[in-house]
C-alpha cells in the first residue's frame, strides 16, 4: 500500500509540473493585447520621422453645413478596425490644399485625417474652433468613412488661426482626447479651462505668432493637471505648419498615439521631455502621468 501510495503521488507531482510548465510556455493569445487601440508596429526614432507604415485613400467633401467641406485622408486598409480622427483647420487666408501633405502623414500613422476650409478664409479663431468640432461631428456621423472612425477617440488640431481655433475647440469640448495647436494665433493667452492633452509646436523664428507672446503663454496657462507640452522647432518660422517639416510631424504623431490611440510606444519622444536638438530649441511638458 506505501509503495502504491508513493507511486500516486509522484505521479500527481508530476502532472502538476508538466501543467506549470506549459502554462509558462504558452504565449499570450492575441485577445490578451491590454490596448485595443495600438495600430501599427512598434516606432522607432526613424519611422516618427517620416510617414507611417499605412498606404493612405483621399475622399473630398463639398460645402457642407458648418465648415468648408475639405479631404479626408484614411488608411486604406480594412483589416485593422477603426482609427482615430483628427480635423486639421488652416491659417488665416489659408485652405486646406495647404496641409494636405501633413494630413497625409498623419493618416499614414493610423489615424482619418480631415483637412478642412473654414466657410471663409477670414474667420477668426473662435469661429474655426466651432468649425473644426462641426467637422469632427461630420467626420463621425454622415462621411463616406464614418464606419472607420472610433467616435470616442477625437483630436483637434490646426495652424495658426487654425490653431487658435484648436485651443478653442479643446476648451469648449473636453471629451476630447488630445489637441495638437500649430504655431497658434490667438489674441485669448488663457486657457486654464483646457481638460484635454494639448500640445503646442512654435517656431522659434515665427514673426507672426511668436513663441514670447503665443506658444508659451498658452501653453503656461493651461492646466499641468492636463497633460501638456511645448516643442519650438528650432530654426523654422511661421509658416512650419504648411511645409511640413519632419521634426514638427514626430511630435504631432507622437502626440496623438500617446493620447489617442493610448500606445505608450511612443510615449519615448515625449518623456521624458526631450532635450532640446539641433531641430527642437525648447522642448518642455509635464509628461504622461
Amino acid at each position: 500500500m506505501r509503495l502504491r501510495s508513493l507511486a500516486s503521488a509522484l505521479a500527481a507531482g508530476a502532472t502538476a509540473a508538466i501543467l506549470a510548465i506549459t502554462a509558462v510556455a504558452v504565449p499570450p493569445t492575441a485577445g490578451a493585447q491590454t490596448n485595443p487601440f495600438q495600430r501599427g508596429p512598434a516606432p522607432t526614432a526613424t519611422s516618427v520621422l517620416g510617414n507611417g507604415p499605412y498606404a493612405v485613400s483621399t475622399a473630398n467633401v463639398g460645402l457642407v453645413t458648418g465648415f468648408g467641406g475639405g479631404t479626408i485622408f484614411y488608411p486604406t486598409t480594412t483589416g485593422d478596425g477603426d482609427f482615430g480622427g483628427v480635423v486639421i483647420a488652416p491659417g488665416f487666408t489659408a485652405s486646406s490644399t495647404s496641409y494636405l501633405s501633413l494630413a497625409r502623414r498623419v493618416a499614414s500613422h493610423g489615424f482619418v485625417a480631415f483637412a478642412i476650409d473654414t466657410t471663409t478664409r477670414f474667420d477668426q479663431p473662435d469661429s474655426r474652433g466651432r468649425q473644426i468640432l462641426a467637422a469632427l461631428d461630420y467626420l463621425t456621423q454622415r462621411s463616406s468613412v464614418a464606419s472607420r472612425v472610433d467616435a470616442s477617440r477625437l483630436a483637434a488640431s490646426g495652424h495658426s488661426m487654425g490653431g487658435g481655433g484648436t485651443l478653442a475647440a479643446a476648451n469648449s469640448r473636453s471629451s476630447l482626447q488630445a489637441a495638437v495647436a500649430l504655431q497658434p494665433w490667438h489674441t485669448d493667452k488663457t486657457w486654464n479651462g483646457i481638460r484635454v492633452p494639448t500640445m503646442i509646436i512654435g517656431a522659434q523664428t515665427d514673426a507672426i505668432a511668436s513663441v514670447a507672446s503665443h506658444s508659451r503663454p498658452f501653453y503656461n496657462s493651461i492646466p499641468a493637471s492636463s497633460e501638456k507640452a511645448l516643442a519650438v522647432l528650432a530654426g523654422q518660422g511661421h509658416f512650419a505648419g504648411t511645409s511640413n517639416p519632419d521634426w514638427q510631424g514626430r511630435q504631432m504623431v507622437s502626440w496623438l498615439k500617446r493620447y489617442v490611440d493610448n500606445d505608450t510606444r511612443f510615449e519615448q519622444f515625449i518623456c521624458p521631455t526631450p532635450r532640446a536638438t539641433g531641430a527642437i530649441s525648447d522642448f518642455r511638458g509635464t509628461c504622461p502621468g
